[in-house]
């Protein structure tokens, strides 16, 4: 069973994904991880953020693996744990510009497939372009929304002391990026069920994933 799960930040993805995937028993692959994962590796190793063609020569020389434990996903770059450091603001800001070069997104999307084909028991992918590019065949699609207000007191709730206003910009910002981009865009797949989680709490957002999950598993 292979679910993913899309949508802009701030939608509860990573939260959602994550306990559905604890509760059915199944893996969990954490994909915007992942770009943050490489984007540090870069910005650690002085590549110029700006330069396409240096991000792109790089692209394929930090080893980067993701444990798919839901209770306690893990990753790390080159041996070195990253969980912490990925979540920084210098890694926020630059992580669309990365994400965007398609050699970046070629040696992500790979590594993405290879994880979702060796989870024995299933396994939920969150991010961006999971049903749309990196597994299009996934057996169940499901797309986030919240509106943009929402979802800026959610992240702004999880960025301790940040201002609301500011981060309602930055998201309205980086969905741009990710929307607009040649490379797999954030999109909505055609077969894709949205669930708009502005007026849910994150308990009711998870029940009704693990409804979708449980229909469509008994519907196979």
């Amino acid at each position: 069973m292979i679910v993913a799960i899309d949508g802009p930040a701030g939608t509860g993805k990573s939260s959602t994904s994550k306990a559905v995937a604890a509760q059915l028993g199944l893996s969990y692959l954490d994909t915007g991880a992942q770009y943050r994962a490489i984007t540090w590796w870069m910005v650690s190793n002085g590549i110029d953020i700006d330069d396409p063609s240096a991000v792109a020569a790089a692209a394929g020389k930090p080893e980067i693996v993701s444990g798919t434990d839901p209770q306690g996903p893990t990753i790390t770059v080159d041996g070195v744990d990253v969980a912490g450091p990925i979540r920084t603001q210098e890694v926020s800001s630059k992580v669309s510009a990365v994400s965007a070069v398609p050699e970046v997104r070629t040696r992500i999307t790979e590594l993405q497939r290879s994880i979702a084909a060796s989870a024995e028991l299933g396994i939920v992918v969150e991010g961006r372009d999971i049903g749309t590019t990196v597994l299009p065949d996934a057996d169940l699609k499901i797309f986030l929304t919240a509106s943009p207000e929402a979802r800026a007191a959610r992240r702004s709730g999880e960025l301790k002391g940040s201002d609301v206003h500011s981060t309602r910009e930055a998201l309205i910002k980086r969905d741009a990026a990710d929307s607009s981009r040649k490379a797999s865009p954030l999109a909505k797949a055609d077969d894709a069920v949205e669930v708009d989680t502005t007026e849910l709490t994150l308990a009711q957002v998870i029940e009704c994933v693990v409804t979708l999950v449980e229909e469509k598993r008994a519907g196979k």
